[in-house]
């Protein structure tokens, strides 16, 4: 019988070690690393039955960061997940979403053993998807928009410019478009931003519909929110590896969305106060 292949990682060296060995005394072949980007190249160029991580880890990336690396390369793989920190509560549901377990330290080297053959004996996990903060955002618009919507009815001062839903929303479908688009890219946070018409001509238009510029922020504020809520709500799904820069995209292109519909707003206010 194949013996079963486990990864381990972890920054500390001793903690490190010494589970290397006790783990391999019990039968299993024991691969080793002390950083993520170590674990990273193991994973794409191996293939492993467990992995045990620490969740904590210094540098570039952490514990999550290697999961959702194995959830992509090895989606049958079992993950484990090491943590000094034991009251972790609802962040701790929020990673058993991503691992299959997670063990406080210091722990028994037969806690964890007897977790692995449980994990083996229970039969593979099922697969999860793993999905990019772009996709995410695309197969979610329309629940997004609807989202929206809803929260932009709660605020009296928006409100206070009667518009049809189609009125109110006709502007959204080319910002996810659009904000889909700048997360596919591999344009710098904080570039030179894209002329963007759909914000331009979204700008033209709330002047006419009767919009103030402190409504116009409002809204791009309650974006924001739905859009993260939206990201909050598949948790389930997210690659963690990418989801920090997914959100400062997120943020840097609404911001350019609202900046250059500012512009064509104030382009369009200084148009109607000149002379016929």
């Amino acid at each position: 019988m194949a013996l079963i292949r486990i990864l381990l990682v972890d920054d500390d060296e001793l903690t490190r070690l010494t589970m290397d060995a006790l783990l391999k005394d019990h039968g299993f072949e024991v691969t080793n690393v002390s950083s993520v980007s170590e674990a990273l190249k193991r994973i794409s160029s191996e293939t492993y039955d467990v992995l045990l991580s620490d969740l904590h880890m210094p540098g570039a990336g952490d514990g999550l960061t290697v999961v959702s690396a194995m959830r992509h390369a090895n989606p049958r793989a079992i993950t484990m997940l090491l943590s000094a920190f034991p009251e972790m509560d609802a962040a701790a549901q929020a990673i058993l979403l991503q691992a299959d377990q997670i063990m406080v330290k210091p722990m028994d080297i037969k806690a964890i053993v007897a977790a692995i053959e449980q994990r083996l004996t229970s039969g593979t996990p099922s697969v999860r998807v793993v999905e990019t903060v772009a996709e995410i955002i695309e197969r979610s618009t329309e629940i997004a928009i609807q989202a929206w919507f809803e929260l932009v009815e709660t605020d009296d001062i928006v409100m206070a410019v009667p518009l049809s839903r189609e009125d109110r929303c006709g502007h959204l479908p080319l910002v996810f478009r659009d904000l889909t688009a700048r997360l596919l890219s591999c344009r710098p946070i904080g570039s030179r931003e894209v002329l963007s018409p759909a914000a331009s001509q979204h700008g033209i238009i709330r002047r006419k519909q009767g919009y103030t510029a402190a409504m116009m922020v409002e809204e791009s504020r309650m974006l924001q929110v739905t859009i993260f809520d939206t990201l909050q709500r598949n948790l389930a799904s997210i690659d963690f590896s990418v989801v920090l820069l997914g959100v400062m995209i997120i943020a840097d292109e609404i911001d350019s969305q609202l900046s250059q519909a500012m512009q064509a707003y104030i382009g369009e206010s200084v148009s109607d106060s000149l002379p016929a």
